[in-house]
């Protein structure tokens, strides 16, 4: 055993020592590198040359814009009615229609123009009556209007000889002044009773002479009772009268 151990720490001991030398080696290679590295690359420093210009000028001031209004506020968009969708409706096949029959045409009636020349006949009969009785209605007017016409020309003709009858009376009672020139015009409004007498005789109108006036007022009153009014002429209480010494 102790022979054993003895070879065993001589082979520990030999082996430790090759270990070293090795290691010893491997640094003295890894200084050797580093130095030599160092040396290599150090050189002498590079002058740097510096020129001097003159500095820029400086920036122009920044324009401060005003600030500009926050924008309006967009009108909220009115939501969109919900669209119904229309049913679906399956479009049928229009089928032809059939075609029409031929109508039967209608037969002559062989009395067709028998009733037509009596309705003809018919119509022309009423027209005819009706303008018969046209001119029945028009000759009846034109009688009444004739007959009118002669009934107010009678009556203003008996009227006119009712006047010009108390114009007489006065004039053949009258006494007119002496150097009447021309033919003076004097209207009276005379007022008389049913019995023809005079209640008053007023002056409307002068003459222009006062003594051709007085002279026909004083014969109107003398003239009292005046004549009656003929048959047809209707009695009137107030008679406008006029006088002119030259008529007859």
């Amino acid at each position: 055993m102790s022979a054993l151990a003895l070879g065993v720490g001589q082979r520990q001991e030999h082996a430790f020592g090759r270990s070293f030398v090795l290691a010893a080696l491997v640094h003295l290679a890894l200084a050797a590198v580093l130095f030599l590295g160092v040396r290599f690359q150090s050189h002498a420093p590079d002058t740097v040359s510096v020129e001097l210009v003159e500095a820029p000028p400086p920036p122009p001031a920044a324009v401060v814009e005003a600030p500009k209004p926050p924008p309006k506020p967009e009108p909220l968009a009115k939501p969109e009615p919900p669209q119904v969708k229309k049913p679906e409706i399956a479009i049928q096949e229009k089928k032809p229609k059939p075609k029409p029959k031929p109508e039967a045409k209608p037969k002559p009636d062989p009395n067709f123009e028998k009733r037509l020349r009596e309705q003809v006949a018919q119509e022309q009969k009423a027209l005819d009556q009706q303008r018969q009785e046209r001119e029945l209605r028009e000759l009846l007017a034109r009688q009444q209007a004739d007959a009118e016409r002669a009934s107010a020309a009678a009556r203003q003709n008996a009227l006119n000889q009712y006047i010009a009858a108390i114009q007489n009376r006065v004039k053949s009672g009258w006494i007119l002044p002496q150097g009447i020139q021309g033919n003076p015009e004097a209207i009276f409004l005379v007022v008389q009773i049913p019995s023809g007498d005079v209640i008053s005789a007023r002056l409307v109108k002068s003459s222009g002479n006062r003594a051709y006036d007085e002279a026909v007022e004083r014969a109107i009153l003398k003239a009292s009772p005046l004549p009656l009014p003929p048959p047809g002429v209707p009695f009137s209480r107030e008679l406008k009268l006029t006088f002119r010494p030259q008529d007859k």
